[in-house]
């Protein structure tokens, strides 16, 4: 039992936080210069990173549950941008949505990167909707059906 109070006092939100972009960044590069490697397969087009957001992220909303922060204090953030703001104010809820962020955006970043393999699009055209995915998710991926429907000449609404 001690080991995991241990544990517990060392995945801080902070802690959580930073192994989370730690994590990422090199899963970019990954995407970015080598899409199709082995590598890339076991941890960005299999289960295995998803597997690690969801266990940090039902940890947090645990921990957030263990604070006695209401939940249902999340569901106001549709009451406006104001209650948006005081919701991000709260630490557990601003760091589930970073790991939401950097889960999907990830997610966004490995289908472009293999259905630019798929349609036979250079790397170094994909780079730049790639940037663009990991800083801000939907424009990466207007700027990648672009260049799907330019250099593929493939364009369609459904997979």
């Amino acid at each position: 039992m001690s080991f995991l109070i241990k544990l517990q006092d060392y995945f801080t939100f902070e802690v959580i936080y930073l192994w989370g972009n730690l994590i990422v960044l090199p899963l970019w590069l990954l995407l970015i210069f080598l899409p199709t490697s082995n590598l890339s397969k076991v941890l960005i087009n299999s289960i295995t990173i998803p597997l690690l957001f969801s266990i940090a992220y039902i940890y947090v909303g645990y921990q957030i549950f263990l604070l006695e922060i209401p939940i249902y204090n999340a569901f106001n953030l549709y009451q406006g941008i104001d209650e948006l703001y005081a919701l991000f104010a709260d630490e557990g809820f601003l760091l589930i949505f970073w790991l939401h962020f950097l889960a999907i955006n990830l997610f966004v970043g490995s289908w472009m990167a293999r259905d630019g393999v798929r349609n036979n699009i250079a790397k170094k055209i994909i780079f730049i909707p790639l940037i663009f995915a990991y800083f801000a998710g939907p424009v990466g991926l207007l700027l990648y059906w672009i260049i799907r429907m330019v250099f593929a000449r493939r364009f369609s609404f459904n997979e």
